[in-house]
């Protein structure tokens, strides 16, 4: 099966071959409502990123009931377009759940103002299906994590991840968008 989503992956050219790496410049695309964006660290002298597309309120209802453009009780594909992508050169401990080196798409699960960051072993995908739900094997998921929620202090009008070092081996991976953060913490082991 492995090999298989690998065959998959290169014949997209998401993955670069040889290196089994996904290619940061196939995710970015030309979307100027959505700019790609990547925030990056290096904790423990390890390197790890995020590619993903940053949409902006534009006047919209984003988080919330069923009038919100990403209602509850719904997974969210965390930002716009192809589906977000973390990377990293080390085994992580995010907020308890163990994350080998590698490649990952990163949801959300929204729970009225409960998220759990979801690391799922799928990369390449778009973000959504024709539907309006999240494009994802659920099958592939390494796990589900907690995220503690907090109010930014004044609007956040585009979506903005950001991964911080915390000391020593720590860091802080962090989401903000409309009035709502949310952060879960990470270690390199």
């Amino acid at each position: 099966m492995r090999r298989l989503v690998t065959c998959a992956l290169l014949a997209s050219g998401i993955v670069t071959a040889g290196f089994g790496q996904v290619d940061k410049k196939k995710l970015m695309g030309n979307n100027p409502q959505s700019p790609p964006t990547e925030t990056s660290v290096t904790i423990g002298g390890k390197q790890l990123w995020i590619v993903y597309h940053a949409p902006s309120v534009r006047g919209r209802k984003i988080f919330g009931g069923a009038d919100a453009l990403q209602p509850d009780d719904t997974v969210w594909r965390t930002g716009a377009d192809s589906a977000t992508v973390l990377h990293t050169d080390a085994d992580l401990d995010i907020n308890g759940l163990a994350v080998p080196a590698g490649d990952y798409s990163l949801f959300v699960a929204l729970d009225k103002g409960k998220w759990q960051l979801i690391v799922n072993k799928q990369t390449g995908q778009w973000g959504i299906k024709r539907d309006g739900s999240a494009n994802f094997d659920e099958s592939k998921n390494v796990g589900k994590v907690a995220m503690t929620m907090s109010k930014p202090p004044a609007l956040v009008e585009q979506f903005k991840i950001t991964l911080s070092p915390a000391g020593g081996n720590k860091g802080k991976l962090q989401l903000e968008w409309e009035n709502l953060a949310a952060s879960v913490p990470l270690a390199v082991k």
